[in-house]
């Protein structure tokens, strides 16, 4: 065999420490990302852009499936399979990238073009924005694939009897460097951690300052006998704890009371307004008992619930129909929704 021969060979160890390689390339890529998420929003990282892009796209009668074989748990098994496929693709990356830097690092910087792509197609993108994370991931982890992949590459001959022999790996610099992106991808992981725990802690305590002034149109009295204490059996009013969550979204939203905005726009509306919480606040409140139940729910599930409601009083006005009121509720002050032409 010649010297040639022997220098392209894959030696011993090189597939598993490429393997390695492309793990930790795949850890950094959405560490960093999800350290962008947290300063842009949580929906933005690639796994939840992804995840819900997936969702938009899945037959109702697969959703329907996922839901009564998984349950609520329909959303962790999405995500674990988007990580199982990520980590896979990571690691042929990974064992291709002792021969093949550019085009494995290439590989990694087209994952981040699969995640901007789904996050700028979600409908409630915000653009260049949302696409960030993905990007900034994809980039961190394809320079962290190329320095480790070029760190396995067997050194050129030896001019000196105390160098390396020739074909060596760079041993030392490859623990150095792979330390060092385990090390700083764990930060990052935990800095897009905590910045969108920050958030979340300061919407839930904006929700808690809201005070509900009592209702103008009060509900009815459960009648007696409503509830039955069976055991099995829930009380007539669900506690909110254990209201059902039958949704589509892999993140929460984290809704900040005093920055919430309720938009009146679209075809046919002549005076486009926003509302914040407060402008309904301050309209009359009414409070009725409704039974929920999610449209997967089999008879004798457990998707269904009687939530004590309320909603606020609010005109609807059409052409020449004038403004109707929701039952029981007094003739508002004023006509804030613009009139339709629907």
């Amino acid at each position: 065999m010649s010297e040639n021969e022997k220098e392209r060979r894959i030696r011993p160890g090189t597939v598993a420490l490429g393997a390695l390689s492309g793990a930790l390339a795949g850890f950094a890529a959405l560490a960093f990302a999800e350290a962008v998420a947290g300063l842009v929003r949580p929906q933005a990282g690639p796994v939840v852009a992804v995840g819900g892009a997936a969702i938009d796209r899945t037959p109702t009668p697969v959703k329907d499936w996922a839901i009564r074989h998984f349950g609520t748990d329909d959303k962790l098994v999405l995500q674990l399979g988007i990580l199982a496929v990520l980590t896979l693709f990571a690691l042929l990356l990974g064992i291709a990238a002792p021969r093949f830097r550019r085009t494995a690092a290439l590989g990694v910087l087209l994952f981040g073009v699969v995640g901007a792509a789904a996050a700028t197609s979600r409908p409630d993108s915000r653009g260049v924005a949302d696409a960030l994370p993905s990007v900034v991931g994809a980039v961190v982890g394809a320079v962290v694939l190329y320095v480790l992949a070029g760190r396995l590459a067997p050194r050129p001959p030896a001019t000196t009897e105390r160098e390396a022999a020739p074909g060596d790996r760079d041993r030392r610099g490859f623990v150095i460097t792979a330390t060092a992106a385990a090390l700083a991808s764990a930060g990052a992981g935990a800095l897009g951690r905590s910045l969108g725990g920050a958030a979340g802690r300061d919407a839930v305590a904006s929700r808690r300052a809201v005070m509900l002034p009592a209702p103008a149109s009060p509900a009815a009295a459960v009648p007696r006998g409503a509830g039955l204490r069976i055991p099995g059996i829930s009380p007539f009013t669900t506690p909110n704890g254990s209201f059902y969550r039958v949704d589509t979204a892999l993140v929460v939203p984290k809704v900040d009371a005093t920055a919430w905005r309720l938009r009146i726009h679209g075809k046919g509306v002549a005076r486009p307004r926003k509302l914040t919480y407060d402008d309904l606040v301050r309209r009359e409140l009414i409070e009725r008992d409704i039974t929920l139940t999610c449209v997967s729910n089999e008879v004798g599930g457990p998707y269904v619930g009687t939530p004590a409601g309320s909603a606020y009083a609010w005109p609807i006005c059409w052409p020449s129909a004038g403004c109707a009121r929701p039952p029981g509720a007094a003739r508002p002050t004023s006509s804030w929704p613009a009139r339709s032409t629907a």
